[in-house]
């Protein structure tokens, strides 16, 4: 089996406009999305589209309407040339977004998901990776697909023209709204180093010339069993909840540190290519 899970170090350093630094640890799990059925029905602790103690659920991930699309009837066709009554799998969109970005694996690609599990249907995901192989399995492209605290979700493409011996490199503008201590037109700069036994990402925040912020995730992989469940429900308990405080726990830091802020609406016309808009920016069209 190919899917393991990745226990790693996440370190968030910001330079710009203060200093401000925190480490943590995390696992996060590395899905073969061939082998979702294997994996529903070899473990007791994971799931696949249904509850359990970790679970993963498609629908959260690569929605099919365009953002701001998303309230579209059942029949009404989207970007992607599916309707919403299909409901293709994870990776039928994955490879269908691919297509829409001229981006061709061709037959028998891999998509490797790594991302946070729901726990106990619980769910929040700042960060998920999709890594794409053909069939002589080489990396031909990945995505980076950031949520942020209001659920809205933008995917980031790294083609095949931006792999290196050292991995995917891409730097282009964020135009998301990720942090409001990040103005939303900073630039994303990725490098991701394709999965082998070790995960290693950077991601840093560019405004102009000046790195303000740079946030590192790495760590060996380990076996997919419950067994390895177990032990991080052990290590690491409410896994997603304690994710979800850290980011506020921080944000207060911030602002206690007076970095300066950007309020949400503010911006609104320059938040852009995003899934699942936020009300307010409904409102503003």
């Amino acid at each position: 089996m190919r899917s393991r899970i990745f226990e790693c170090h996440v370190m968030h350093a910001r330079f710009l406009p203060r200093v401000h630094r925190f480490v943590y640890r995390l696992f996060m799990l590395s899905v073969d999305l061939d082998e979702l059925p294997q994996l529903d029905r070899g473990l007791r602790l994971f799931s696949v589209n249904r509850g359990n103690l970790f679970s993963l659920r498609e629908r959260d991930f690569l929605p099919l309407t365009e953002p701001a699309h998303n309230a579209a009837p059942t029949g009404e066709c989207n970007h992607y040339g599916y309707t919403l009554a299909d409901a293709p799998t994870l990776k039928e969109r994955v490879l269908a977004y691919l297509e829409a970005h001229q981006v061709d694996p061709g037959v028998g690609a891999r998509v490797e998901l790594v991302t946070l599990p729901r726990m106990l249907g619980y769910r929040f995901n700042p960060v998920s990776f999709y890594y794409i192989r053909n069939a002589a399995d080489e990396p031909v492209a990945a995505i980076c697909e950031v949520t942020n605290t209001f659920h809205e979700m933008k995917p980031y493409l790294l083609s095949g023209d931006m792999l290196t011996s050292a991995g995917f490199r891409h730097r282009t503008p964020k135009f998301f709204y990720v942090s409001p201590f990040s103005d939303v037109d900073v630039a994303f700069d990725f490098k991701l180093r394709v999965p082998t036994d070790r995960l290693a990402v950077q991601i840093d925040d560019y405004t102009g010339a000046d790195r303000t912020l740079t946030t590192t995730l790495a760590g060996p992989a380990r076996a997919f069993t419950d067994g390895a469940l177990a032990l991080f429900l052990v290590k690491y308990p409410l896994l997603t909840l304690r994710v979800i405080f850290l980011i506020h726990w921080h944000a207060m830091r911030l602002w206690l540190k007076k970095v300066p802020w950007f309020a949400k609406a503010g911006r609104g016309a320059d938040q852009r290519d995003l899934y699942r808009p936020h009300a307010s920016l409904k409102r503003e069209k």
